[in-house]
C-alpha cells in the first residue's frame, strides 16, 4: 500500500531527513529539491554524456537561485496547475530604475514570480488556451486529480533512493491511467518536439516516472505517461506526446546505467568528469577531408 506522509513530519529545523519509507509525500518545490541524496531523473540525465558526474555533483553542492528565464515557464505551470509560488505584477515593462529593481527583488525574496504586464496576459492566455484543448483540459480537470505531488522509492537493484516530482498525479480508476507532465516549449511541432525528446531526455523521463509510480502501485506498468508540449507564443499551440516504446527502452536503459554510476560514484566519493585515460583525438571528420585536400 503507497504510503502518503506530510513534509512536515520529516523536515526538522535543520533541514528535512532522509526520507527512508517509500511513498508519496506532500512538500512544496524547493523541500522536494533539497533531497539531494535521492536521485531525481534530470540528476540521472545530468550523470550521462554529454554531461559527466563531476558536473551532475558540482550542481548538487552549488545549487543556483531561480533565474528570469524559467519565470514565464514556473508562473504558466502555476496556472494550470493550480500550486506553487503566488504570480505577482509588476506595473512596469522595464525593470531598469531601482525602486522597480527594489519591488522585483522583494517579490522573489517572498518566493513569488514577478511578472511583467505582457508576461502577466501573456501566461493566462496560455492557461485559458489549455483550458480550450479537447485533451490537454481533461488531462488536468481539478476534479480528477492532484499537482505537484513528490514520489520516493529505493531502486532494488542498486539501493540507490529515487525521487519524482509528478507535475499530476490522477484519480485512481478503471482501465488505463494517463499521466501528464506539462511542458513549455517555443515550438509544439511534433518534428521539433521528436528532437526535443533527444536532446532533454524526455524518453528517460518517462521511464523514470513510470517507474516511480510502478513500485508505489500508483498505476500498472502499461500506465501512459503523456507530455503535454505548450508554445509560449500566440496562439499557444498545444501538442500531446506519448514517446513511443523503442525509445522508452533506450530511455531505461540510460537511466539504469545513471544509478549504476550514481551507486558507484556515492560508494567512492569519485565523481570523475569526461574520462580519466588520455584521450587521442583527430580532428572533426569535415576538417579532415577539408585539408587533406588542400595539403596531402
Amino acid at each position: 500500500m503507497t504510503t502518503v506522509v506530510q513534509a512536515g513530519a520529516l523536515a526538522p529545523a535543520a533541514g528535512p531527513a532522509p526520507i527512508t519509507e517509500p511513498g508519496i509525500y506532500d512538500m512544496d518545490n524547493e523541500t522536494y529539491h533539497s533531497h539531494r541524496y535521492a536521485l531525481s531523473s534530470s540528476g540521472a540525465r545530468k550523470l550521462l554524456a554529454p554531461s559527466s558526474p563531476a558536473h551532475f555533483r558540482y550542481e548538487q553542492d552549488h545549487p543556483q537561485p531561480p533565474k528570469k528565464v524559467f519565470d514565464l515557464g514556473n508562473a504558466a505551470h502555476k496556472l494550470v496547475l493550480g500550486q506553487g509560488p503566488a504570480l505577482v505584477r509588476v506595473d512596469a515593462e522595464e525593470w531598469r530604475t531601482n525602486a522597480v529593481k527594489a519591488e522585483v527583488a522583494g517579490i522573489r525574496a517572498g518566493g513569488n514570480i514577478p511578472l511583467k504586464p505582457s508576461e502577466w496576459d501573456q501566461v493566462h492566455a496560455m492557461a485559458d488556451a489549455l483550458r480550450r484543448h479537447p485533451v490537454a483540459s481533461l488531462l488536468f480537470d481539478p476534479e480528477h486529480g492532484t499537482p505537484e505531488q513528490s514520489l520516493f522509492w529505493r531502486d532494488d537493484k542498486t539501493s540507490v533512493t529515487r525521487r519524482a516530482r509528478l507535475d499530476w498525479l490522477p484519480n485512481p480508476r478503471s482501465g488505463r491511467l494517463i499521466i501528464p507532465d506539462y511542458k513549455t516549449c517555443r515550438s509544439a511541432n511534433p518534428e521539433k518536439l521528436q528532437k526535443d525528446i533527444d536532446e532533454y531526455g524526455y524518453h528517460q523521463q518517462d521511464d523514470w516516472y513510470r517507474s516511480a509510480c510502478h513500485a508505489l502501485g500508483i498505476a500498472d506498468a502499461d500506465a501512459a505517461f503523456v507530455f503535454v508540449c505548450q508554445e509560449k507564443t500566440a496562439p499557444y499551440v498545444i501538442t500531446v506526446v506519448e514517446v513511443n516504446a523503442a525509445s522508452r527502452r533506450i530511455g531505461a536503459a540510460r537511466n539504469r546505467r545513471a544509478l549504476e554510476v550514481f551507486a558507484e560514484c556515492s560508494r567512492t566519493g569519485y565523481w570523475p568528469g569526461y574520462s580519466d585515460d588520455i584521450e587521442h583525438l583527430s580532428l572533426p571528420p569535415w576538417a579532415e577531408i577539408r585539408d587533406t585536400q588542400e595539403y596531402l
